[in-house]
């Protein structure tokens, strides 16, 4: 039974996913206005600049270990953000956070490749289903759409990023890996977007959605995910985790002006069943030190 001390940090959780997942159609729809490395460049850049004014004098006290890792993350994360953003120029939002949604099936396959960590018969089952619901939402025709096979490189590497802190979050501050992840995406994204001059957001309405997705949606989420996953088990925080592609797909048809097909309903479901089978199969605690979980089921692929 949960109490209510649990119940707090799981609606904070809920809270940062449901705000990811209004990222999906705000974006598409600013990438009208706006080229895709010019909206990354100045959305962190204002998000790094922020963090610098807040914890400036705290990550000066890092260790050198503590940066590069956090360079290490951040730098794998800022190539997420610009090839998953590239993608949504051409793919639905709905379908892109489906796809994006994927690396709660890659992260326990990475760990399987990179450090033998067994996977479970539930888990190898799981992959086939999101495989499935990945085709239903991808396949146009025979093809794979340029902006779906971007979005799935995106969802790779976001898994190659919790793979990376899964393995460092036990050393090293979260609050100050978290900066620093930040401060490497503005610097990435905003060198990036220097050359032929950055195309800055026209009006008040550009400029709200441009500190919304730099503020809330990038400070305030990364924050509120941290306090939140310091107080409820890593394993009920992915199951929370696993609904944002639902929100983005509420939020891309009620305000996008997408609709629901039944490629859409098809493969969303095969996606999001595929996810909580993922996270809801057995499976051992983290070590004392920091160790990656592993799974407990007996029946695994090793």
């Amino acid at each position: 039974m949960k109490t209510r001390i649990d119940a707090i940090p799981m609606l904070a959780l809920m809270c940062v996913t449901a705000i990811w997942g209004s990222t999906f159609f705000i974006i598409k729809g600013i990438l009208t206005s706006i080229p895709t490395l010019d909206f990354l460049g100045v959305r962190f850049f204002i998000a790094g600049l922020v963090i610098i004014v807040l914890r400036g004098r705290k990550l000066l006290r890092a260790s050198v270990t503590t940066w590069k890792r956090g360079l290490m993350a951040g730098v794998v994360f800022a190539v997420a953000q610009i090839v998953q953003t590239i993608g949504l120029e051409t793919a639905d939002a709905s379908v892109s956070g489906f796809i994006t949604g994927m690396y709660v099936i890659l992260t326990p396959l990475l760990l399987f490749i990179a450090f033998r960590t067994p996977i479970s018969k539930p888990v190898a089952f799981a992959l086939v289903l999101a495989f499935t619901g990945l085709s239903i939402l991808s396949l146009n025709g025979f093809s794979v759409g340029r902006g779906e096979g971007l979005t799935f490189i995106s969802a790779v590497l976001f898994a190659v990023h919790i793979v990376l802190l899964d393995q460092w979050a036990g050393q090293e501050s979260g609050l100050d890996l978290a900066a620093i992840q930040l401060i490497a995406l503005g610097v990435i994204c905003g060198v990036s977007a220097l050359p032929g001059g950055v195309v800055l957001p026209s009006g008040i309405n550009g400029w709200a959605v441009m500190i919304y997705m730099a503020l809330i949606a990038g400070i305030v989420t990364v924050g509120l995910q941290t306090w939140a996953q310091s107080r409820i088990p890593a394993t009920s925080a992915a199951v929370i985790m696993t609904t944002e592609p639902v929100f983005a797909a509420i939020f891309a048809i009620l305000f996008g002006g997408e609709h629901l097909t039944w490629r859409l309903f098809a493969g969303g479901s095969l996606v999001v069943g595929a996810m909580l089978l993922a996270e809801l199969a057995p499976r051992k605690s983290l070590t004392a030190d920091g160790g990656v979980a592993v799974w407990e089921d007996s029946d695994s692929v090793s």
